[in-house]
């Protein structure tokens, strides 16, 4: 999918933040933004979740921003363990803002970039917010609203299930479990697009 969207360049604290937009067929009703897993050990836009969930966006009538995080790609700066990922996607909302008249925003990630995107939540107003697989535990990962949309693998190595759950009990969170997905959720993506479109408010 990342072929055929627009490609540009924001500006952010550290440079140049490159982002990959996809428009949908008709007049979009909100933004969604997607973050990407960490860069230190290959995340960038073009990973296969962060892909999902911008196709699954987009055929939700959004408009999909995927930006990479400094130091990925295009993308100017290096990694700063969430702390300037936060500022890189909140100046990436500040240009949809801009450019898209107030449309109402959607916050997604996975892995760590959920984990930083719980960070966006607390200094924006998003519709909702999509976490999946997020790296809590490894990063700073704050409270989010009641009616997330938390997604996880049952077999998850990475960021084990039961960590998730020790983080989502005090908010009575619901956790969406995959039965036998992995972190990276192999041969799982479309169960991923299904949960999401079937929970979104139409």
């Amino acid at each position: 999918m990342s072929g055929a969207g627009e490609r540009i360049f924001i500006g952010g604290g550290a440079g140049r933040i490159e982002t990959v937009i996809d428009h949908p067929e008709h007049a979009p009703r909100g933004v969604a933004l997607v973050a990407h897993p960490h860069p230190l050990y290959g995340g960038t836009l073009d990973n296969k979740v962060v892909q999902t969930l911008a196709r699954t966006f987009v055929e939700l009538g959004y408009v999909s921003l995927r930006p990479n995080f400094r130091g990925v790609g295009a993308s100017d700066g290096a990694h700063d363990e969430g702390r300037g990922e936060t500022e890189d996607l909140l100046s990436v909302v500040a240009h949809a803002g801009k450019n898209f008249g107030g449309l109402p925003l959607a916050l997604a990630g996975f892995s760590f970039g959920a984990a930083v995107q719980t960070q966006v939540a607390q200094r924006t107003n998003p519709q909702r917010v999509v976490l999946v697989g997020v790296a809590v535990g490894r990063f700073p990962s704050e409270t989010v609203a009641s009616d997330s949309i938390v997604i996880h693998g049952e077999v998850d190595e990475t960021i084990p299930l039961a960590k998730v759950l020790d983080w989502a009990r005090p908010q009575d969170l619901p956790v969406v479990v995959i039965p036998g997905a992995d972190h990276f959720f192999h041969l799982r993506l479309n169960v991923i697009k299904s949960i999401v479109k079937n929970s979104w408010q139409s």
